[in-house]
């Protein structure tokens, strides 16, 4: 709970006992300090992406959510986080920015990928490959973080497939 919370529950407090308000009332002022969730930012980067303080699924904390999206790439390219996209798109706006974000990520840089095979013969593919194995990497740890610290991130150089 923040400082101002507190000050905001000092005050309730103080109107029920000059019976200003009803003990209902404060009950009602008081749950809403004690449950509301903290606003989600929105980066300069993507202006667009919807605000929501709603929960996902499984129980999970929006950024949490939003980090194991990101994440999962790691553990199977793109049929956990299209399992987990496709589960929790209409139940949560962000849920939904993020993985088409994921998806546009994942099928533009698949055309990186067939790109630098084509070229190996010419030598250009070693080098497209390397930086392709580099870049995923950093991206999807810097999506992963942002999304978890309540940023969205757009992924470079993604052609916008999805919209």
């Amino acid at each position: 709970m923040l400082y101002d919370d507190y000050e905001k529950i000092k005050n309730l407090e103080e109107s029920l006992a000059n019976g200003s308000i009803s003990q209902e009332e404060f009950e009602r002022e008081r749950e809403k300090l004690l449950s509301k969730e903290k606003p989600v930012e929105t980066d300069t980067l993507s202006p667009s992406a919807p605000v929501s303080g709603k929960k996902p699924l499984f129980g999970l904390e929006e950024n949490l959510y939003l980090l194991l999206m990101h994440l999962s790439q790691f553990v199977s390219a793109f049929i956990v986080p299209l399992v987990m996209w496709l589960i929790g798109k209409d139940e949560n706006q962000r849920v939904d920015w993020h993985g088409k974000e994921i998806m546009n990520f994942i099928i533009t840089y698949a055309l990186w990928f067939i790109v630098g095979i084509v070229t190996i013969p010419l030598i250009v593919g070693i080098v497209i490959l390397s930086i392709w194995g580099v870049a995923i990497t950093i991206f999807i740890i810097i999506a992963s973080v942002k999304a978890y610290n309540g940023e969205d991130w757009r992924y470079p150089l993604t052609i916008k497939f999805l919209k």
